[in-house]
């Protein structure tokens, strides 16, 4: 899924000089998109067990503290580099603490597979003897895991999967088969850490016996290829005489997919034996999880084009499994509702999301797949849930509940009553401890910066843990222009939300030119109320209104709004950013002839739709897009657009490869030509039917530049390149 938050999703202005002598030149577009301004950042706290203490990590990573949720203070070093016995590192990146929270595993050298996944080196420090030791010395680790009991450590490494028992010190391989782009035990491929946001694919057993895991065979999915050169930054030194070839597996729509299994490892007996789940070959299992006894390992498995989510329980002994409950859909059942599918601790209930009654909502089974109750009722969508308390019977969640482009925490008794705990302004975001008896709330809006504020579970605040009150002085003073509410109507007459930002010193007969912000992709949203300094200061200090509407196929609306593009992706939303546009022209203060679009990877794909599909567009910036369906991946594209086989003619209809020839305006098009994720070949076939349909056009690719255009100077020289592209032609 390529979602891009345009240039930096959290760089944040800082600046105290003027804003009509800094903001509108290079010095000022140089420190924004090298992230010079941003917002103070708040280290990330974790609740322990009991949720009367959270931890954080401190001092780049040297300490790890025990602080007390009622009172703020300190309460215990957890981890202090300079009292380890023989350290053998100078600092830690990362750290998870057992269940007993009397050991921990800390990292460091992270080095990402792709975008989430990573290898690191691992140790296991006993914080109470002050020793640590290395997970493993065969070289770096992925997904390194504790045991529930904490005496053994589960970790991949080159495609297998190992467990250390820690009392023993003894490593042992659990599979011997992996094999470089062709079998994968316990971790994601490509397509599983893009697509289902995989970290890992392996789980423990309540009982700390058992570890199951997905085995991925690809030895029938196709490859892709793209040559890196030796560079600079990043430089590849092997690659300067003859550039190298970089070759992994790629499933693109209506190619052979992985073929997956659910796999069981003992721990005692070292025997592995494969579930039961049916004899389908084309279907996803991207998450394993285990109930509170060994007979329920929870296996969520999905058909290939995801209308319809089962979920089993199977038995590890005898390998027969169960259905528990089926989730269907007439367009696509979201995997991300996954994350919500949790075990109660009383081992008699679990929770569940679904959009079945029209908006995502929460839902009570008992453990044998039974409804109990719906937990949260009405006409939102719930964006996060955060828990179900036994205790006291009530449902903590986030929602779009007063506006889309806004979001609230919320409580749900047991009596289905709902209450607000936060303000209703702005976009909120909470961290709850472990009893749900206090919560972070991280809040921000259009014109105001994040802050951090611990409440209790009714609401009340507690104390303000960072106000960025600074930053928030200093961006006032550069009398910037505020991001104001924009509304108009989509091409069908929907209402749509957004923003707009105007020159600060646009006088009542200006005429400005406009430049239209979007992303546009399926259940996203790039128009929520929340602070995000992006360039679209820089343009409106340089004489450009840019407005950001987010149309039909986004978040945060319902199932039939975020749903309603399926199998004709582009469609509609080209149809909504049109609409934007005329309307646009209406307006006084608008040059209707001086109207552009621009966007980042689905972003870049909705510029060409737009501009090959209307005509009121002066010029567009396409950045990483996708040209044709057929060209991207199979577990992203299929969701939305099922098969080419199934749909060709929804992929045939919304291809800009297709209709290049109708090109309208001036048009820069941009890749990285290192990108594992839109590959270059959208671009390059796309500006070969420009070529041969004699379309004029401006190109800029960057060398071993991956999906997110960054590194060295590339990121300001990709910006300056855009802005002078608007300034010639828009």
């Amino acid at each position: 899924m390529f979602r891009f938050s345009f240039l930096f999703a959290f760089i944040f202005l800082s600046a105290t000089s003027s804003f009509s002598q800094n903001v509108s030149g290079d010095s000022f577009l140089r420190q924004v998109v090298s992230g010079h301004f941003r917002v103070k950042p708040f280290q990330e706290l974790r609740s322990t067990h009991n949720g009367e203490f959270y931890t954080q990590m401190l001092d780049s990573g040297k300490l790890v503290v025990k602080f007390s949720y009622k009172t703020g203070r300190p309460v215990d070093t957890l981890f202090n580099i300079k009292r380890v016995i023989n350290c053998p590192i100078k600092h830690i990146e990362g750290y998870e603490l057992d269940s007993a929270e009397v050991k921990m595993l800390v990292y460091l050298n992270a080095k990402k597979t792709y975008r989430r996944a990573f290898s690191a080196d691992y140790y296991v420090y006993d914080i109470k003897r002050r020793n640590m030791k290395p997970v493993s010395e065969g070289g770096p680790q992925e997904a390194a895991t504790f045991s529930p009991n904490g005496r053994m450590v589960v970790f991949a490494r080159n495609n297998n999967l190992y467990v250390n028992k820690l009392d023993y010190g003894t490593e042992i391989a659990m599979t011997t088969d992996g094999e470089d782009n062709k079998i994968i035990n316990g971790m994601p491929d490509w397509l599983y850490e893009e697509e289902f946001d995989c970290t890992k694919l392996f789980a423990w057993s309540p009982d700390s016996k058992l570890v199951a895991f997905v085995k991925l065979d690809l030895s029938n999915v196709q490859s892709y290829s793209y040559i890196r050169y030796k560079g600079s930054n990043p430089e590849f030194t092997n690659a300067a005489e003859y550039p190298e070839v970089v070759t992994f597996k790629y499933a693109k729509a209506g190619t052979s997919i992985p073929q997956a299994s659910v796999q069981v490892y003992d721990t005692y007996y070292k025997t592995i034996k494969k579930m039961n789940l049916g004899s389908d070959q084309d279907v996803y299992y991207p998450k394993l999880l285990w109930g509170n006894k060994v007979e329920e390992l929870t296996i969520p498995k999905f058909d290939r084009d995801q209308t319809k989510l089962e979920v089993f329980y199977a038995n590890p002994r005898s390998t027969v499994s169960k259905l528990l409950l089926t989730d269907k859909s007439q367009t696509y059942v979201d995997y991300r509702n996954l994350d919500y599918l949790h075990f109660l601790p009383d081992g008699h209930h679990f929770t569940f999301v679904s959009e079945k009654d029209g908006y995502r909502h929460v839902y009570l089974y008992n453990i044998n797949g039974v409804l109990i109750q719906q937990l949260t009722k009405g006409k939102f969508d719930i964006t996060d849930f955060y828990g179900y308390d036994e205790v006291k019977r009530a449902s903590y969640f986030q929602a779009a509940g007063t506006s889309s482009t806004g979001r609230d925490i919320y409580v749900t008794d047991a009596k289905g009553v709902m209450k607000r705990l936060t303000n209703g302004r702005g976009t909120h975001a909470a961290t709850f401890s472990n009893n749900f008896d206090y919560f972070i709330d991280q809040c921000s809006s259009w014109n105001t910066p994040d802050i951090f504020v611990l409440y209790n579970h009714q609401g009340m605040v507690i104390r303000t843990l960072e106000s960025n009150a600074r930053l928030k002085k200093e961006f006032d003073a550069l009398n910037m222009p505020q991001k104001e509410s924009f509304t108009c109507n989509a091409a069908d007459g929907t209402p749509l939300q957004g923003w707009i930002v105007k020159p600060a010193n646009a006088g009542k007969n200006a005429k400005l030119p406009v430049l239209l912000v979007q992303y546009s992709g399926p259940d996203s949203q790039e128009a929520a109320d929340k602070w995000k300094i992006d360039w679209e200061y820089y343009l409106a200090a340089n004489g450009y209104a840019v407005v950001c509407v987010d149309g039909r196929g986004t978040a945060a609306r319902g199932e039939a709004f975020r749903k309603c593009t399926y199998e004709q992706l582009g469609n509609m939303e080209a149809q909504d950013q049109v609409a934007v546009a005329n309307y646009l022209g209406t307006l006084p203060y608008v040059d209707k002839s001086r109207i552009g679009i621009w966007g980042w990877s689905y972003g870049g794909f909705m510029t060409l739709m737009c501009m090959t599909k209307s005509t009121v567009f002066k010029a567009g910036v396409a950045v990483a897009p996708v040209t044709d369906w057929h060209f991207y991946d199979a577990a992203y594209t299929e969701r939305y657009m099922k098969t080419p086989q199934e749909n060709e003619a929804g992929y045939t209809k919304n291809s800009p490869l297709n209709n290049a020839a109708n090109l309208q305006g001036r048009l820069l098009i941009v890749c990285g030509l290192a990108d594992d994720n839109v590959h270059p070949q959208n671009t390059f076939e796309f500006v070969e039917k420009l070529v041969q349909a004699d379309k004029q056009f401006e190109m800029q690719t960057y060398t071993n530049r991956n999906h997110s255009i960054y590194g060295g100077n590339t990121r300001f020289h990709l910006y300056k390149r855009m802005t002078d592209f608007l300034k010639k032609n828009l």
